[in-house]
């Protein structure tokens, strides 16, 4: 939640380097012998204050509470249905799944499980992401910490393969477990290849799912992000299941790409529709 309502901006450091070339103004002249001079290595600016105080324990312990209390008081004051309304009779025999959501879309699904047995959601390693963790903690899910790479070079460190690992060992044990099908800071409402992979290493089948509620914020965010307020009516649409077969190649991963981000937009659109009460 804390990623959405405070987006912490990242700087460039300044290029301290000195420009080195001929005729510049700031680049002396060396004759023979003379050693070329120091050209200084670009230096890291510290964190800034605010960025400094979330990443302390106690203070991300602090907004976690608070963000739970809230998301808890969004619930009991939004009347909630899913669509279609029989989505448990639907999917019960297909548990366990793969549930999956927009960024910034996310929020209250802690409360809008179309099963209520065992859950895990996938929740970066970021300092916004440990804040996340503790409110689904909070909120009764059990965390997989983890996320997929912009940097294909960063997977490790960012704990993508450990995350996917955990994911699929969790749906072997009989769990469902849930992530957001876009990448963090990229394109937005365009799903990642990593949820189809994980449904045909675990041959599970993947379910689109999105809340929308009649009174909130829509924020100006890389990810359309929604902050849903109290005293509305909400709606979970769930949209139709997606399988990938465990001899998928490329291309037939990339139709169930496309398969998963179709499925998705369209229960989003429909649960705004349902929310909103749109004519048509």
């Amino acid at each position: 939640m804390v990623d959405s309502l405070n987006r912490l901006e990242k700087r460039e450091a300044p290029d301290s380097a000195t420009a080195v070339g001929a005729g510049g103004p700031s680049a002396p002249a060396t004759g023979a012998g003379q050693p070329a001079p120091a050209v200084s290595k670009k230096k890291r600016r510290k964190p800034r204050l605010s960025t400094r105080v979330l990443r302390s324990p106690t203070v991300q312990r602090s907004v976690a509470s608070l963000a739970a209390g809230f998301l808890r008081l969004v619930n009991r004051t939004n009347p909630m249905a899913f669509d279609p309304p029989d989505a448990y009779a639907q999917y019960i025999d297909r548990a366990p799944v793969i549930f999956t959501m927009w960024h910034g879309q996310h929020f209250m699904l802690p409360f809008a499980r179309i099963f209520d047995f065992d859950a895990r959601v996938l929740i970066s390693r970021s300092h916004d992401g440990e804040i996340n963790a503790i409110v689904a903690r909070k909120l009764g899910i059990r965390t997989i910490r983890g996320s997929t790479a912009r940097n294909p070079s960063r997977v490790l460190e960012k704990g993508g393969m450990a995350g996917f690992l955990e994911m699929q060992s969790a749906l072997g044990d009989g769990a469902c477990v849930s992530m957001t099908a876009d990448i963090s800071n990229l394109a937005s409402r365009r799903a990642g290849k990593g949820i189809v992979a994980l449904a045909k290493a675990s041959g599970r089948p993947i379910i689109p799912i999105a809340y929308a509620s009649s009174r909130r914020i829509d924020v100006k965010s890389w990810d359309r992000a929604t902050i849903n307020l109290p005293f509305g009516r909400a709606t979970c649409a769930v949209g139709n299941p997606v399988d990938v077969p465990a001899d998928a190649d490329a291309a037939r991963l990339e139709q169930a790409r496309q398969a998963v981000e179709a499925s998705l937009n369209e229960a989003t659109e429909r649960a705004y529709h349902i929310v909103d009460r749109r004519e048509g």
